[in-house]
């Protein structure tokens, strides 16, 4: 386990939070960033980022429960709570010894993630950076949350038992990648994609928090009415432009914009660039984080 106490903080190892041992990686020197990934992201989804901002910052990076090399999460009543994953990310910096403020950083479904932090703990937060963040537009949490992580539950154990995550869960990664990449392929090391996606628990960790997806955007429009920002907190909105001059393209640029609008935040785009944009402009990412603080 990794802590404080420890002396010289190591480039890998656990934490536990909650009850569940979470993997955490740390490099470089200087403030404290965090970078947090999107649905069914693992740790090494930022390794291009990282090289970039080591000389800077000391670059923190996570995974949630079930991906990467983190444990399972606990089954619960219900699914991925927005107040649990906030609570973690605070939980891997206390954990790491790190106090002082930090610059989150989260892609796509963690920018509620990261979001939600910076909303409950202003004096933790010095930067938040929404890397092609989602949105949503008057969400509404969906009946019967239980239910719903328990069938998410069940149709993970169900493919687990018939080795459908070993069989095709790495081809699964691989495809998503190159179709969210104007690179057209993926990036992260086949080792390890091959490790990390072909087991059970990645499968039941992306069917639990995708399930719980529209709870987490309505939970953070009624957090955004209660808890605002901290007043000057640098807030960055970068946004994928594939290039593509057609309706759907303009249609998430178009959200995008009125997501640093509701935010009062910097709006930036990057092109070429598809959703998963560490792997296509990893360095429009990192100017992103370096320029919040």
């Amino acid at each position: 386990m990794l802590g404080a106490a420890d002396g010289p903080r190591p480039a890998a190892g656990f934490v536990r939070i909650g009850g569940t041992a979470v993997h955490v990686r740390t490099e470089g020197s200087g403030p404290a960033c965090l970078l947090t990934g999107g649905l069914g992201s693992s740790w090494f989804d930022w390794d291009l980022v990282v090289p970039f901002l080591a000389p800077y910052r000391t670059v923190v990076r996570f995974d949630r429960p079930g991906f990467g090399l983190s444990q399972p999460g606990p089954a619960g009543r219900s699914g991925p709570t927005l107040a649990a994953e906030a609570e973690r990310i605070r939980g891997v910096l206390d954990a790491l010894g790190l106090p002082e403020p930090c610059t989150v950083a989260g892609h796509s479904l963690a920018g509620f993630h990261v979001e939600a932090f910076a909303r409950l703990h202003p004096e933790r937060t010095a930067g938040l950076v929404l890397v092609d963040g989602s949105t949503e537009t008057a969400p509404r949490p969906l009946p019967a949350p239980g239910l719903r992580d328990l069938a998410a539950r069940a149709v993970a154990g169900g493919a687990t038992a018939v080795a459908v995550p070993y069989l095709l869960g790495p081809a699964v990664r691989r495809l998503v990648a190159r179709v969210v990449t104007v690179r057209g392929e993926d990036l992260a090391p086949a080792p390890l994609v091959r490790h990390c996606y072909r087991t059970g628990r990645a499968l039941r960790a992306l069917l639990r928090e995708n399930a719980a997806y529209r709870d987490q955007a309505a939970d953070l429009a009624e957090l955004r009415a209660i808890a605002p920002l901290a007043d000057g907190l640098p807030v960055t909105v970068l946004a994928a432009d594939d290039g593509c001059r057609n309706r759907r393209t303009e249609d998430w640029l178009g959200r995008q914009r009125g997501l640093a609008a509701l935010l009062d935040a910097d709006f930036r785009t990057t092109a070429p660039a598809g959703h998963l944009v560490m792997f296509d402009r990893p360095d429009a990412v990192a100017s992103a984080i370096l320029d919040t603080r």
